[in-house]
Order: structure tokens, then C-alpha cells, then sequence
């Protein structure tokens, strides 16, 4: 007599079961959002900046050329120490590395802020070329960040960004490869290009977001021609990050608003 095996189609159900072979964009996100440092990594990144406006204002273009390549250097070795993601700062000793070798070069303070405004002026096109297209880049990133079919950030908290608490937090379950167990995240029933509400939330942040970029330009663009290094610092500083906080704490609220609106609501029935 020889053993049952297992009933047919068993292995054919088991290929097909979305749980045996999971998704990992959940990871993929942690990952990302771990990257970018958050609030810590805005910080971070305006230091350099500050730390050579001080600097050359007070003892001019050398000392304020080293004291933003040791601000960026600083930043890079705490990161180190307390083993935290050191991409955001690699990135910022780079950027700074450009700008510092540029105004060393020409012997001019404003040419520090050269890199930067050609960085804002590209980013702000491209922005508003994705609306153009209809592929607004702030929904391509929100999606990808903490898809809206999830409803994670339904309640308006940011913690749906990181998948704690929301539809889209790691389940227990089989754990992949890593040890690590896996994502729960369903196939949207249709693309949230298919959503003229989305597009049309998407396209407005997105318009929003190249404003922040091209008002720097804007404004440093002037102050860079009529050389004025001092106010082009001042005006670094006062664009950066609050603009950026500001910009970013609407893009949660909309996006936040969307979340409501696409997901299924946790009251609903079940279909």
C-alpha cells in the first residue's frame, strides 16, 4: 500500500496563493523611508549650508569653504557612529564636495549656491513635465511610499508612511528569505491613474512641490547675478526647510484625504 499524496491541485493552490510568494514592495518602502532619514535627514542635509553662510560671513570664502566641508563631515561620522543610514549623508558630503570645489575654483562665495539653484530649476521642470504627461511624480512616489488602496494614512497619521497600525502593515505569517515575515499588500482592484479625483490631487501637489523648487530659483536667481552671497545664504536657509516642512505637511493632509476616498472603509461589509 503505498502512501496518499497530497490531493490534486495542491500544488498547483499553493503557486497560486498570493501568501507563498508575497510581494516585498512593503520592504521596499521601510528601505526607502530609512534612507531618506526623515525629519533628522532635513536637517542634516541644511547644516552644511548653514555652517558656511555663518562662516564666510565671518571669515570670508576659505574659512567658510572648510567649515562646510567639516559640517558635512561631522554629520557623516555621527551617522557612522550610531549606525544609523549614511546614504543621506554621503549625498550631502558629495553635494557639498561640488559646491565647495566650484566656489574654490572661481573664488567667488556665490558660486557655492550655483549647484543648487541648477538642481532646483531641473527638479521644478521635470515636476511639472510629469503633470503634463499625466503622471504626476508626487502620486508616483505617494504610491509607491504607502499605496492609497491600503489606507494607511486614512486617519491623517504618519505613521501609515512606515505601515504601523494600517491595512498595509507585515502580518504574521511565513517569513521570506531574511527572516523577515511577509508583506500582506492586495493588488488594487484598478490604478489610481484610473481615479481623476488621485490624478487631479496628485497633479495640484505635484504643482505645488515644483513651486517650492522654482521659487528658490526665483529668488536666488537674482541674488546670484547681482552677487549678493550674504542674502543668497540668507535666502538658502529661509527656502529650505520650512518651505519644505510646509509643502510636506499638506502633501500628507491631501494625501491623507485621498486615502479616505479610495479605501474601503473598515466598517464596510464584506462584498
Amino acid at each position: 500500500m503505498t502512501a496518499a499524496g497530497p490531493p490534486a491541485g495542491d500544488d498547483q493552490d499553493h503557486r497560486a496563493d498570493p501568501g507563498a510568494d508575497a510581494p516585498r514592495s512593503m520592504f521596499a518602502r521601510e528601505e526607502l523611508l530609512s534612507q531618506l532619514g526623515g525629519w533628522r535627514g532635513m536637517v542634516d542635509a541644511t547644516l552644511p549650508t548653514l555652517t558656511f553662510v555663518v562662516a564666510n560671513g565671518i571669515g570670508g570664502l576659505r574659512t567658510g569653504i572648510w567649515a562646510a566641508v567639516g559640517a558635512a563631515a561631522l554629520v557623516f561620522v555621527l551617522r557612522l557612529v550610531r549606525r544609523e543610514s549614511t546614504q543621506q549623508a554621503v549625498s550631502g558630503l558629495f553635494g557639498v564636495a561640488i559646491a565647495v570645489a566650484i566656489a574654490a575654483a572661481s573664488g567667488e562665495a556665490r558660486n557655492f549656491y550655483a549647484p543648487g539653484i541648477i538642481r532646483n530649476a531641473g527638479i521644478g521642470v521635470v515636476l511639472l513635465v510629469s503633470v503634463l504627461v499625466r503622471w504626476p511624480l508626487v502620486g508616483v512616489v505617494a504610491e509607491f511610499l504607502s499605496p492609497s488602496h491600503l489606507g494607511g494614512l486614512a486617519a491623517g497619521g504618519v505613521a501609515g508612511l512606515r505601515g504601523k497600525g494600517g491595512a498595509g502593515a507585515p502580518v504574521d505569517g511565513p517569513a521570506d528569505g531574511g527572516g523577515r515575515p511577509r508583506s500582506a499588500d492586495p493588488v488594487p482592484e484598478r490604478h489610481w491613474r484610473e481615479d481623476r479625483r488621485m490624478v487631479r490631487t496628485y497633479s495640484w501637489l505635484t504643482v505645488l512641490w515644483a513651486g517650492t523648487f522654482l521659487l528658490r530659483v526665483a529668488v536666488q536667481g537674482p541674488l546670484y547675478l547681482a552677487d549678493e552671497e550674504d542674502l543668497l545664504g540668507v535666502a538658502s536657509i529661509a527656502l529650505g526647510l520650512p518651505v519644505t516642512a510646509v509643502a510636506l505637511l499638506v502633501t500628507l493632509w491631501a494625501v491623507s484625504r485621498l486615502h479616505r476616498h479610495r479605501a474601503p472603509s473598515v466598517d464596510d461589509p464584506p462584498a
